[in-house]
């Protein structure tokens, strides 16, 4: 039973970010970026969770409506992170759905997966990075823009190590509703505040 219930909850979860996609994209959202699987996860989490998890990621990969929606959406899936912590077949279909949208340019949609924000320093400067240039071209997440709004769901304030590098002047907008709850106008609701917002950016 705890993994059929865990699984109901990765499906909600999954099907919620599809739809949070296609609402973004219509609001004129370009890029979106989530974390799908942390470092912290890998290890941490049980083997029958992890497990579910992967089954799940390998289910929705090789799911043709998934695929027909990205299409009809021009929208491209890039997967970020260490990649060799995550079992080679899900690796495979992940890197396979990955070159099937790679052409499209409507919507970018970053998956962090084996992803942690501090990795991702620490690995910057495994490669020699010295300099704020050096760490900018040597992260994992190079190719992954200054973030200008997060959504932090289910009532927690703070930011767990997200994109640490992207986010020194993100604007940050908390929603108690848990992620499987959270509307479309909800989502208004954040990229309203947002606007509303006089971004300084240090000054």
């Amino acid at each position: 039973m705890q993994g059929l219930s865990i699984m109901n909850g990765y499906q909600n979860g999954v099907a919620k970010f599809i739809s949070f996609s296609i609402w973004a994209k219509s609001m004129g959202v370009r890029t979106l970026t989530v974390w799908a699987l942390s470092t912290e996860n890998v290890r941490n989490r049980s083997r029958i969770e992890l497990s579910t998890l992967y089954g799940l990621y390998m289910k929705a990969a090789k799911d043709p409506k998934l695929l027909a929606l990205l299409v009809k959406n021009r929208a491209r899936v890039r997967f970020i992170g260490d990649m060799q912590l995550i079992p080679s077949t899900l690796r495979k279909a992940l890197t396979d759905l990955e070159e099937r949208t790679r052409t499209y340019k409507d919507l970018t949609i970053n998956l962090l997966i084996g992803y942690g924000g501090r990795d991702d320093l620490v690995y910057a400067a495994s490669r020699g990075a010295s300099s704020e240039d050096d760490f900018s071209r040597k992260i994992r997440t190079a190719s992954i823009p200054n973030v200008d709004l997060i959504i932090r769901t289910s009532g927690e304030r703070r930011l767990s190590g997200f994109l640490p590098w992207q986010t020194d002047y993100s604007e940050i907008y908390f929603s108690r509703k848990f992620w499987p709850d959270f509307q479309r106008r909800d989502l208004k609701r954040a990229v309203d505040s947002y606007t509303a917002r006089e971004r300084r950016f240090g000054k």
